[in-house]
């Protein structure tokens, strides 16, 4: 660690200046990095604080909500994969594979621990144990807290302060909390574009190879992830295609201190991993290690690719059907889920107003300071990526993160510049008034949304989400089931042509039936229909079966339960 002084280094960089010569093995300093705005401990304290919130904030009751549709589907294909090893990858209906294969590791993490518990190691003691709503949702909750860390890793680029502004803005927004409990694609995905970003800037920062190695490893995941990232990799490369015409407009400028290159001492540096396999290849810029590295880097985004969507060289076909995956969505985003061009801005002004403006004000002065390049580029991208999704008719509110985030970074950006400005203690009170109102205002209806109204549909998050009236039904099967006494033979037909999440929550019975329309009960214990089907159900059922109630799926979709009367009357 050099320990001298910026004033004792400046000496000796003007006793040598009379001498100096050209020396391709000197030794490269880092440039200083300026004096943080805020203490080192107090950032990493901070930092520390925030990861621990957002942990908490996505880990909390994560039971509470039941399953969405779109969960249970994912759900089930976990399930088939755990208990047989088998999932094969279909572009006309489903995102990549990526998802399936992190929640079979968080599954068998938790199962092992919960048989460890109990004292039962056997295997099929850990899948059973291991398929559980907390397991599956652990992986979103996951890649939730680190895309809060990842933003914490911009430090350099946005300021300290503003990389804290950035965390605890993604960490208590209700939009991605709510989808940090969600077991569905979306997290992961903007977790892998970020760290695309942030293994870019920490290569340009350092020139270390490792860097564009992960980089390439993120961007081939989110591939893996969903189809989409061509949308969100073409808005990466589009801005900054805009930075450099802009700044190409300009006056070329003098970097910022803490945005330039920084190259750690080769003398102090440490061998890494791939300095130990390729020794001096990657030390220099010369074109052979640059042509090297990408090569390298092609080639793992190829593998990686074939890895998730062959299933693991089992399933040769899902690698040809990966490349017509765009070709399905774009079908689908003509008939399903259409909203005008502005609902992305209507929904983001109802639950996300402070980010939206806060990364307004960033974006206002990322334009007006060109000396910064990352700062414009990220404004260039939240409100590209933002501007790329509304010309899309398809629109849901999940895709929101993809612009919470982004949002975030340049709205920490923005409040840094104006942290620096040093204001006298009357603004400086106000300011800070300002930043704990912003900070409640958004904890309040973050909480509001997650713990209260997570089922209701006048929030955009909650989107065809399923009631908790479901559960309460869940409960009652469950009651009856023990009642029976068959355990999980029990026999359970299901007319209702709508039934997802259901097939989740029955995953452990042997003997349910998803007919999706009337047959006769076979003096099955327990029937669901759907309400719409009651006059048809009163002959097949006749006097044997007893209504129980009638419970909410989700908006529009009621169903009833019918038990055999045996039971109801023991």
């Amino acid at each position: 660690m050099n320990t001298d002084s910026s004033k004792s280094r400046n000496k000796k960089e003007r006793a040598g200046a009379g001498n100096q010569r050209a020396d391709k093995n000197a030794v490269v300093e880092p440039t200083p990095a300026p004096a943080p705005e805020i203490s080192m401990r107090v950032w990493y304290l901070a930092g520390a604080v925030i990861l621990a919130l957002a942990a908490f904030v996505r880990l909390y009751d994560l039971n509470l909500k039941p399953l969405h549709h779109d969960e249970g589907v994912n759900g089930f294909f976990l399930t088939n994969l755990m208990r047989t090893g088998v999932y094969h990858y279909d572009p006309a209906n489903y995102h990549g594979p990526t998802l399936y294969y992190f929640a079979l590791a968080s599954s068998y993490i938790c199962g092992f621990l919960t048989s460890l518990w109990h004292g039962n190691l056997s295997l099929a003691q850990v899948r059973e144990s291991g398929l559980s709503t907390f397991a599956i949702r652990l992986v979103p909750v996951f890649f939730g807290v680190a895309t809060v860390w990842l933003l914490l890793c911009l430090r350099r680029h946005i300021g300290a302060v503003g990389s804290l502004v950035a965390a605890i803005l993604v960490t208590i927004s209700p939009g991605a909390i709510f989808l940090s409990r969600y077991f569905i694609h979306e997290t992961q995905f903007v977790f892998f574009t970020l760290g695309m970003v942030v293994a870019a800037l920490r290569y340009y920062d350092t020139k270390n190879p490792l860097y564009p190695i992960l980089g390439t490893i993120s961007a081939a995941l989110l591939f893996a992830t969903k189809e989409t990232a061509m949308i969100s990799v073409g808005v990466l490369l589009i801005a900054l295609g805009c930075v450099a015409a802009y700044l190409s407009f300009n006056q070329e400028p003098q970097l910022a201190t803490w945005e330039k290159r920084r190259r750690p001492p080769t003398k102090a540096a440490k061998p890494g991993t791939l300095q130990l396999v390729f020794g001096d290849a990657f030390k220099d810029e010369s074109l052979l290690s640059i042509g090297l590295l990408a090569l390298i880097c092609a080639l793992l985004f190829v593998l990686v690719n074939i890895v998730f969507y062959s299933s693991f060289f089992t399933y040769a076909k899902g690698v040809t059907d990966a490349l017509e995956a765009l070709t399905f969505w774009v079908k689908t985003g003509r008939n399903e889920h259409v909203h005008p061009w502005y609902t992305y801005l209507q929904w983001l002004m109802q639950e996300e107003s402070m980010l939206l403006i806060l990364g307004t004000v960033g974006a206002v002065l990322a334009v007006s300071e060109t000396k910064k390049r990352f700062p414009l580029y990220a404004a260039l991208w939240a409100f590209g990526i933002l501007a790329a999704y509304s010309l899309v008719s398809y629109k849901t509110p999940w895709l929101l993160l993809n612009f919470i985030v982004p949002l975030a970074i340049i709205g920490g950006y923005g409040v840094n510049e104006i942290f620096k400005l040093k204001p006298d203690i009357g603004l400086r009170l106000g300011l800070i008034a300002a930043a704990l109102l912003v900070v409640s205002f958004t904890g309040y209806q973050a909480v509001k949304l997650n713990l209260f109204h997570y089922d209701d549909d006048t929030y955009p998050y909650v989107y065809a989400h399923t009631q908790r009236g479901f559960n309460q039904m869940m409960a009652e099967v469950e009651h009856y089931v023990a009642r029976a006494g068959s355990g999980k033979q029990t026999q359970i037909v299901v007319t209702s042509p709508d039934y997802w999440p259901m097939p989740w929550y029955t995953r452990n019975y042997d003997h349910v039936g998803y007919w999706g329309h009337i047959v006769p009960p076979a003096d099955a214990p327990i029937v669901i229909g759907n309400v719409s089907q009651e006059s048809d159900l009163a002959q097949p059922l006749g006097h044997k079966y007893q209504r129980m109630g009638e419970y909410d799926l989700r908006p529009g979709v009621r169903l009833v339960l019918y038990v055999r009367r045996d039971l109801v009357e023991q």
